[in-house]
C-alpha cells in the first residue's frame, strides 16, 4: 500500500513538473532584439532573474518584476524597456522556480540582491506574478500590479500602490479587478488602459481567452513608463 501510495505522489509530482515546462509563451523575437540592441539599457543575465538597468549610471529606484504563470521571463523586456530608458527605473524580472510564481518561496532580498545600488524598491507583477507580488509588498517600498489584483489583504498599509489594467483584458477583467480593489489601501491609484488586453503586458504574442487589444504594442509600453514614471515622480503614490 505504502509503496503504491509513493508511486503516486511521485507520478503526480512528475506531473506537474512536466505541465509548468510544456506551453510556456515565448518572448517574441523582433521586440526582445530591440531591446538587446538599446544602448541606453545594460542588461545582466542572473540565474535568479534579469536585470535591465540604465546604461548611464545606477538608479535610486528599482522594480522587481514577477511573470505572469508560464510566460518567459524575457517576454517583458520590450514592455519595460521604457521604464528603464525614460524614466531610469532599475528592472530586475525574476525567473520563478517552474515558471509559476506561486512555486517560488524566495524572498524579495533573492531578487533586490541583483541590484545593490538601489535604495527605493517597488515590487509587482503579471497577472499571477501580482498576485504574489500583493504577498512579498511587505518588504518593499510600494506595489505596482498589471493586469493583476491581490488576494492579500492590504487595506490597512499605508503602502503606495498604483494598478494598470486593461479595458480589453479577458482574463484580469476590470470586473475581477474591482472586486478586489477592497484589498487596497483607500489612496491606491486605480489606472485602466484603453485598449490593452491581458497580453499587452508583456511580449509574448495572443493568449487564450483574452479579449483583442486595439493599442499597439509601442503605446502600451510608453503609457506604462508614462504611469510608473509618475508614480515615482510622485513619491510613489
Amino acid at each position: 500500500m505504502l509503496l503504491c501510495l509513493g508511486a503516486l505522489v511521485v507520478a503526480a509530482v512528475v506531473g506537474v513538473v512536466v505541465w509548468t515546462q510544456v506551453g510556456v509563451m515565448a518572448a517574441e523575437p523582433e521586440p526582445l532584439a530591440a531591446v538587446r540592441a538599446d544602448e541606453r539599457i545594460s542588461i545582466t543575465d542572473d540565474a535568479a532573474g534579469i536585470v535591465l538597468s540604465p546604461a548611464d549610471g545606477p538608479s535610486d529606484t528599482g522594480l522587481v518584476f514577477i511573470p505572469g504563470a508560464k510566460v518567459d521571463p524575457w517576454a517583458y523586456a520590450a514592455t519595460l524597456a521604457d521604464v528603464v530608458a525614460e524614466d531610469g527605473v532599475t528592472v530586475v524580472i525574476t525567473k520563478p522556480w517552474l515558471n509559476l510564481a506561486f512555486f517560488d518561496l524566495r524572498g524579495l532580498d533573492a531578487f533586490t540582491s541583483l541590484a545593490p545600488d538601489v535604495s527605493t524598491w517597488i515590487v509587482g507583477g503579471h497577472s499571477l506574478g501580482g498576485v504574489r507580488a500583493c504577498q512579498l509588498a511587505a518588504d518593499a517600498d510600494a506595489l505596482a500590479l498589471f493586469a493583476s489584483y491581490c488576494a492579500t489583504d492590504l487595506a490597512a498599509s499605508d503602502l503606495a500602490v498604483v494598478s494598470l489594467a486593461g479595458s480589453e483584458d479577458g482574463l484580469s477583467t476590470p470586473e475581477k479587478i474591482a472586486d478586489a480593489r477592497h484589498l487596497l489601501p483607500a489612496d491606491a491609484d486605480m489606472v485602466e488602459i484603453d485598449g490593452a488586453s491581458h497580453a499587452s503586458f508583456g511580449a509574448y504574442g495572443p493568449q487564450a481567452g483574452d479579449g483583442t487589444p486595439t493599442i499597439t504594442d509601442d503605446e502600451m509600453a510608453a503609457r506604462i513608463a508614462d504611469e510608473l514614471g509618475a508614480f515615482v515622480a510622485q513619491g510613489l503614490g
